[in-house]
């Protein structure tokens, strides 16, 4: 993670602020709730990652942030779990999930990329390098970069199923970045939220 320590202390020298990190274990959100362990923080970042170990500490680090107005911001994997946490606790999908966590839940928010089905070896098959994404005019995503299209840099297997998009988007969750020719979600944020 030392790319976002350092993006962080730049930040931090570009606003004239000095910003202090806290890392906490998803495990320990788990298994001493988020609101012992979050209660203090001015923002919360879930970067990304692979497999299932803590994901629930996550889920529950992003509920907290959405309950309590905390600004949040998901890399990756910390997008999906906040898509996992707005199906399960906004839209009522008790079972919502990741194919790559629960593989019989039906409410699979997350799932496999389709180019990565027939993909049996895993040494650098992930989608990777930078891809266009278009911004949603006003939205959050847009006025942060101030420009209408972003190249991003992707490295998973694993997005949005667009099969649940609109039943997301019509319970409030704003797809404010398209990945440009696939047409699926890459940046997701809610109205209003700090």
């Amino acid at each position: 993670y030392k790319s976002i320590i350092e993006a962080f202390v730049h930040a931090g020298a570009a606003n004239k602020a000095k910003v202090n990190l806290r890392w906490v274990e998803s495990t320990d959100v788990e298994s001493r709730g988020a609101d012992k362990l979050l209660a203090d923080v001015d923002g919360i970042l879930v970067p990304g990652g692979f497999g299932e170990r803590g994901i629930e500490g996550k889920i529950g680090a992003v509920r907290y942030a959405r309950e309590k107005s905390v600004p949040y911001f998901g890399i990756c994997l910390g997008m999906q779990v906040a898509t996992i946490e707005f199906a399960r606790h906004v839209v009522g999908w008790a079972d919502a999930n990741s194919s790559e966590f629960d593989a019989a839940s039906e409410h699979k928010v997350i799932d496999l990329l389709a180019d990565q089905t027939a993909v049996t070896e895993k040494g650098g098959t992930m989608r990777l390098g930078a891809y266009k994404c278009a911004l949603r005019e006003g939205s959050l995503a847009a006025r942060a970069y101030g420009v209408p299209e972003v190249n991003e840099r992707h490295r998973h297997r694993y997005e949005l199923n667009n099969r649940y998009g609109q039943q997301l988007t019509s319970r409030g969750l704003v797809m404010s970045g398209k990945c440009v020719g696939r047409e699926r979600g890459g940046i997701g944020e809610l109205p209003d939220h700090p």
